[in-house]
């Protein structure tokens, strides 16, 4: 009997402020009326109001630790700006698990501005951690339409490397960084962090011929 009277009471709440707050247009009262009436039909029909509570256990966490990109991101594609809160959003939503929903985030974005390098970076990197890791032609064309917007950018080929090698394909990697450091100046503040990746790979693939 209890869950008969909190569920019309939140259905009284529910219609009482559709009514006062919707501008419910006219015959919207009717409306309003059938849609109620079909969800208490269809708890009638489904629901168990006849048994006693119980709480429900807390969700297990589902948070996913943040990517190499969503660590990296900012030191190379910028923390302020439109582009900035985009990826931000998009990191946001792979830490839960919706790897979609980023994908979906900054296709949106880029319907708006088709020409952000960052945004085609951030692009190829979600398709990357959609696919489970793995570099699929589209995330290696997302990568490689960055670098053709904005040649001297150094995100697109840092971060397509970077894919490269968490998708194991350590030569790839290594080719693309080094041609990336090549062309760096001596004085780019992403230097040091992209020689320090470099050793990083050759020590994996010291590794892997052991």
């Amino acid at each position: 009997m209890a869950g008969w009277l909190i569920f019309l009471g939140l259905a009284l709440i529910v219609a009482a402020a559709l009514w006062r707050f919707g501008r419910l247009p006219k015959g919207g009262a009717e409306l309003l009326g059938a849609a109620l009436f079909l969800g208490v039909a269809g708890y009638a029909w489904q629901g168990s109001p006849g048994l006693p509570g119980k709480p429900t256990p807390p969700p297990e966490d589902s948070k996913v630790p943040d990517s190499n990109f969503a660590l990296e991101r900012e030191k190379l594609l910028g923390k302020f700006g439109n582009d900035a809160d985009v990826l931000a959003t998009a990191d946001a939503f792979h830490r839960q698990g919706l790897n979609l929903y980023a994908i979906g985030v900054i296709r949106g974005a880029l319907e708006k501005r088709p020409q952000s390098a960052a945004l085609w970076v951030g692009l190829g990197n979600a398709m990357v951690i959609h696919g489970g890791g793995l570099m699929s032609p589209a995330a290696q064309l997302a990568f490689q339409r960055a670098e053709t917007i904005d040649p001297t950018h150094p995100g697109p080929p840092f971060f397509m490397g970077l894919a490269y090698a968490q998708a194991g394909q350590l030569d790839r990697a290594e080719a693309t960084w080094r041609g990336l450091l090549d062309r760096s100046p001596a004085n780019a503040s992403w230097r040091p962090e992209l020689e320090q990746r470099l050793i990083e790979l050759e020590r994996m693939k010291g590794q892997i011929v052991r």
